[in-house]
């Protein structure tokens, strides 16, 4: 099942779409993978096809001229870069350990070819440094690799989405089963191979209220540890909400005054008040006045409420259920003395809002790009809201925007959706495509300071 978000991408804040990894470049993975021996991968082709008659010296030589011709450097990381990303090889058995884990082909300035008029190399360009983050959610697994670029920017080059459900049947039984692992572990997998592809130079892998809560949860990520070789950290309620936060920066005008960011997950809804009528800082979640965690999300709600089939009534009740629950937060009122401001607004960042406007713009697919920052008025999401619920589950499946995926949970998104506006009403509702994965980058890339060291983003 695949995920229509594709990481940050709009051009307006310096964010490119996802681009495929070179193609013929092999995963690094070594040892055994299901079951089936895996030859070793060094950057050069698959061991074991180089002539027979060539002895070592020969086999050498011939890799430096065909290396010279490529006009490629070889880039290798061994276990220590591996452990500081939070990455590590998949068990294998019998793999031998002092062989490189890691390799990256980056093509050289000389590999393009020279114009007729200009005889003199062009300097090599400075390689920018890599980052990368990985949420593993109670519905979603997502991974965004990117280097820095302007201040405060960054340039994906690498992306990846699915929806797994790691979730799935977790309100009831108060563990993760067997299926929804399986389909997660998978996923980390691919993640891994693409991590374990690049020279990484920092990295953060979080997982969030499915592998809080579940009994099972330490458990599962030993075992995602063992089989996709990354070590994953279960983020507490607050850091989850501040790295909302900060991946949304760019979308809060300058003259705005206070901000609902609202990010409705799978298993938690995270809400924070931001106050900006004081001096403003460069970091957004620095103006956190008040926030909160609900214990609940579309996976959530939609498993005790039902979610193909969804009555007017139904929807009432679990839009009262978050109601009840938002009622218990008290700080909801920290932001009263900018309500009635046309400068403030609220600002989602879910696959709700993203599928509502995806509604809204009555796109034939979904566009990340005509999405994320789009401005909707309060009419505007009162339409659509009534539109879904007038849908039955084959009409939502049949939406581009929503399809099989997403139908049984979309209503219980809006149920939380209609909560948060009865508690603090706006005329307008920003949309984001972007959130935690956005935020670990930006705060990846401020702490190591390649942004203070020059205006591309270099280190």
């Amino acid at each position: 099942m695949e995920d229509h978000d594709t990481g940050a991408g709009a051009p307006d804040v310096g964010v490119s779409r996802a681009t495929p990894p070179p193609s013929g470049q092999a995963s690094p993975s070594a040892g055994r993978q299901n079951g089936r021996p895996v030859q070793p991968w060094s950057g050069h082709g698959q061991a074991g096809d180089a002539p027979q008659h060539q002895n070592g010296q020969q086999k050498a030589k011939t890799r430096k001229r065909r290396k010279r011709r490529r006009g490629r450097k070889v880039f290798v990381r061994d276990d220590a870069q591996l452990a500081a990303a939070g990455l590590s090889a998949p068990a294998a058995t019998g793999a031998p350990t002092s062989r490189p884990l890691e390799a990256i082909v980056v093509p050289s300035p000389s590999a393009a070819p020279s114009r007729p008029e200009q005889d003199v190399r062009r300097p090599p360009v400075q390689e920018l440094p890599v980052f990368a983050a990985l949420d593993l959610g109670t519905n979603n697994c997502r991974l965004l690799v990117a280097v820095p670029t302007r201040h405060g920017q960054f340039r994906v080059i690498d992306a990846f989405s699915r929806i797994v459900r790691l979730g799935e049947g977790l309100t009831a039984n108060g563990r993760l089963g067997q299926p929804a692992m399986d389909r997660a572990v998978e996923a980390l997998k691919i993640c891994g191979d693409k991590l374990r592809s690049r020279k990484i130079r920092k990295a953060r892998l979080i997982a969030t209220e499915a592998c809080r809560t579940a009994a099972n949860g330490a458990e599962f990520l030993d075992r995602v540890e063992r089989e996709a070789g990354l070590k994953l950290e279960i983020i507490d309620r607050q850091t989850e909400a501040r790295l909302a936060v900060s991946g949304c920066g760019s979308l809060v005008d300058r003259d705005t005054q206070g901000v609902v960011l609202f990010d409705i997950g799978g298993g938690s809804s995270e809400i924070a008040l931001i106050d900006l009528t004081g001096h403003r800082s460069p970091r957004l979640a620095n103006h956190i006045v008040s926030w909160t965690s609900l214990p609940v999300g579309v996976v959530s709600l939609a498993e005790r409420f039902g979610g193909r089939t969804v009555t007017r009534e139904i929807f009432a009740a679990m839009v009262e259920d978050v109601a009840v629950r938002l009622h218990a937060f008290d700080g909801r009122d920290r932001l009263s003395h900018v309500l009635a401001s046309p400068k403030f607004h609220l600002l989602g960042t879910s696959g709700t809002v993203t599928t509502l406007a995806g509604v809204h713009l009555d796109l034939e697919r979904y566009d990340r790009r005509r999405v994320d920052g789009l401005w909707m008025d309060r009419d505007s999401v009162d339409r659509m809201v009534e539109k879904l619920v007038g849908w039955d589950f084959q009409q939502r499946v049949a939406n581009p925007c929503i399809g099989a995926d997403r139908a049984d949970l979309v209503l219980a998104g809006c149920a939380i959706l209609e909560a948060i506006r009865a508690v603090w009403p706006s005329e307008r509702l920003r949309v984001a495509d972007r959130g935690l994965r956005e935020g670990i980058l930006s705060e990846l890339m401020a702490d190591d300071g390649v942004w203070r060291n020059s205006g591309r983003g270099s280190a």
